[in-house]
């Protein structure tokens, strides 16, 4: 018997935040490439108090399906009100899916955010998200070989099935994760390095790192840029600018300056291009905080160097395509973490259909190392 229970009480929350382990660590096997959520930041998200999503007016409503009276899948049904109101859409997204391999279980999950959805009059489900539109979304159907890096997911291979046999549909072409060698000895890293020193010698460009002093200015500086430089794809959703500082506050606790670049023409900024340590190296050993001893692990951990840098966004204004202005960001930042023992870089999530950066990706000579799918569903 299949039991769909919205989440009320203390331990049906616990039970919601713990299931993931049940489906990544079952039978006394585990998932290698699983990098588990940390417990205490997926405790903050998911608290109508504290959670950056319900903080700027979203509403969100978790459900626990039990199987014979056993966990055996989770989803959280919520909408985004501001962005909504803004795109003129009425979407219900759907996240933190997880689930036994069990279609019933996962028909029995979508057919109560589908109930949930219609209650306030919303026309479509979209996900996964799990309340952020950039931390680990999408279904991955492409790239089990490795862990994901920082802000990207891992799901099982049977998650795309079950959520396809719903009815769901790509919401769009698929979101792609580059693996690029930062090697300066390779021939497309001194191709770029030759081509980067043709641009920086005309002395049009600046690149500069953040000015920490004008933390709250430099927000600004990226909502804007997150706007305007993403606005030409189809299914773009204007960022609130208490998201973009959601999404940056975290990234700046663990960020080294020198690998966070903007590009300036005229004084004005015209690209953005964030280099962060990929923490996922470190995570993937701490159980996700768990239990008090896996604080044990993190002190044990603490000093890991990541040989990866996660670039987790490439903002350059629609004017400035083509002129140079990203070459010599990659240039830069590829140069800056060489020089800091990084040896590959990560540049993820961008869009398939997205008429700028794969191209540029490719002059890089990055290679696509993971696929992510994000669905949709009219209802």
């Amino acid at each position: 018997m299949i039991e769909i229970r919205p989440v009320r009480t203390r331990t049906e929350r616990r039970l919601f935040l713990s299931f993931p382990w049940r489906i990544y660590r079952r039978a006394g096997g585990r998932d290698p490439l699983w990098v588990p959520p940390l417990l205490p930041e997926r405790a903050r998200t998911l608290d109508p108090h504290r959670g950056a999503f319900f903080l700027r007016g979203g509403e969100a409503e978790l459900f626990l399906a039990l199987r014979d009276g056993r966990p055996a899948g989770t989803v959280c049904a919520a909408a985004d009100h501001a962005v909504n109101r803004d795109s003129g859409r009425k979407d219900c997204l759907f996240g933190f899916f997880e689930c036994l391999d069990d279609q019933a279980v996962a028909r029995g999950l979508f057919d109560r955010v589908v109930r949930w959805a219609r209650e306030r009059a919303l026309s479509s489900l979209a996900g996964p998200y799990n309340l952020d539109y950039e931390n680990a979304y999408g279904v991955l159907v492409e790239g089990r070989d490795r862990p994901p890096v920082l802000l990207c997911g891992h799901t099982p291979a049977y998650y795309q099935e079950l959520v396809e046999a719903y009815g769901f549909r790509p919401a769009r072409a698929d979101n792609l994760a580059y693996h690029i060698d930062l090697d300066p000895g390779t021939p497309q890293r001194r191709k770029l390095s030759r081509l980067a020193g043709h641009i920086r010698s005309k002395g049009w460009v600046r690149i500069r790192t953040p000015d920490l002093s004008r933390w709250r200015d430099e927000i600004d500086t990226v909502h804007e840029l997150l706007n305007r430089a993403l606005a030409h794809l189809p299914d773009h959703k204007p960022w609130p600018r208490s998201a973009v500082e959601a999404l940056l506050e975290p990234l700046a606790r663990i960020a080294e300056p020198e690998l966070v670049l903007f590009a300036e023409v005229d004084g004005r900024t015209v690209g953005w291009f964030p280099g962060v340590p990929n923490l996922n190296e470190v995570f993937i050993r701490i159980n996700g905080l768990r239990y008090p001893w896996d604080y044990l692990r993190l002190l044990a951990n603490r000093r890991r160097k990541p040989r990866c840098l996660a670039v987790k966004s490439v903002l350059i204004l629609p004017e400035y395509w083509g002129s140079g202005v990203a070459l010599l960001l990659f240039d830069e930042l590829g140069r800056r973490a060489a020089q800091r023992g990084y040896r590959w870089a990560d540049l993820s999530l961008t869009s398939a259909d997205n008429p700028y950066t794969p191209a540029l990706a490719r002059r890089m000579g990055a290679e696509i190392y993971k696929r992510y799918r994000v669905y949709r569903l009219d209802i």
